[in-house]
């Protein structure tokens, strides 16, 4: 019988295949969904100010009253207000609107920088947990000799290098974010290959790759996708950084962290919401990621479920 065809006695008489087409699934995914937020209401939370998150940085220019480099000198040191909600800057742009499209920079950094760090991370942790012997010796070593230096002063000596913009900005990201995870992922790779299932793939003469990738690797998708939640966080958080140090993104693109190393900083005391909303965003960002991901955790951990 079909997979997706579900049997139903009617009592009227015989057997009845019902299609489970896209109403069924929307159905259960509901009802995950559902059950997520019950048991993670934080978690359900944050994943709820992502997506409004999400949807700034997509549609900024229908979310943003005004346009992120639209100048009014009239409206210059404008408090928060109904027409300007967070306020306006030393040259009269709107810093709400600036804001919502600083988060399309964060956004971007998150999906480029942690997908190219975290697909270098799994690639290397399956491989060197899997194979072991000097290819993991030499990965551990190159690992442990870049988890010396504090990933925000690796990042900057890469950037400064490289030349600051937003291109190498992400690529310090990734950069930094492949040490640490890629020994993650293994250690969830010693761990798996350890099953029988893997003995049996080899018993029936499925190859290396075969077995790493469509055996170990399905089942360290868990960690994996954690590891994802909590690194869109770090990264954002390292942007800013390294924006507010002048080594991120060039003005007068608006990004979060060169708002606050800008006019924030220069206009604190007499215009403190040019501080404090950009500052306001990276921290809810940031604290919406880690709190999400710890929920995801515990729910796709099968050693914390139910505790």
């Amino acid at each position: 019988m079909d997979k997706t065809m579900s049997s139903r006695q009617s009592a009227a008489g015989p057997l009845v295949l019902v299609p489970l087409g896209w109403g069924q699934r929307l159905s259960d995914a509901w009802k995950a969904v559902m059950t997520f937020s019950r048991r993670k209401p934080l978690g359900a939370i944050s994943g709820f100010f992502l997506i409004l998150m999400a949807i700034a940085a997509v549609f900024a220019e229908v979310v943003a009253p005004y346009g992120a480099y639209q100048i009014n000198p009239i409206d210059s040191f404008q408090g928060p207000s109904v027409r300007h909600f967070f306020g306006t800057d030393q040259i009269g742009r709107d810093v709400f609107s600036r804001v919502v499209f600083g988060s399309r920079i964060s956004m971007e950094v998150g999906i480029i920088a942690v997908g190219i760090g975290l697909t270098v991370a799994s690639f290397l942790g399956i491989l060197s947990g899997y194979i072991g012997g000097k290819f993991d010796t030499i990965v551990q070593r190159i690992s442990d000799a870049l988890q010396t230096i504090p990933g925000i002063i690796l990042a900057m000596a890469l950037v400064s290098i490289l030349q600051p913009s937003l291109t190498n900005v992400m690529f310090a990201i990734s950069f930094v974010i492949i040490p640490f995870n890629q020994r993650v992922i293994r250690s969830a790779v010693l761990s798996v290959k350890e099953n029988t299932y893997i003995e049996a793939a080899r018993a029936i003469g499925a190859g290396q790759l075969r077995i790493m990738f469509g055996h170990v690797l399905p089942n360290v998708a868990a960690p994996i996708i954690v590891l994802a939640s909590v690194l869109f966080g770090f990264a954002i958080l390292t942007e800013a950084s390294l924006s507010f140090l002048g080594l991120g993104t060039p003005p007068p693109t608006p990004s979060w962290g060169m708002m606050l190393s800008g006019e924030g900083r220069q206009f604190m005391e007499s215009a403190p919401w040019l501080s404090i909303f950009p500052g306001l965003a990276i921290t809810l960002a940031v604290l919406a990621f880690n709190l999400f991901g710890d929920a995801l955790r515990d729910v796709l951990d099968p050693r914390l479920r139910g505790t």
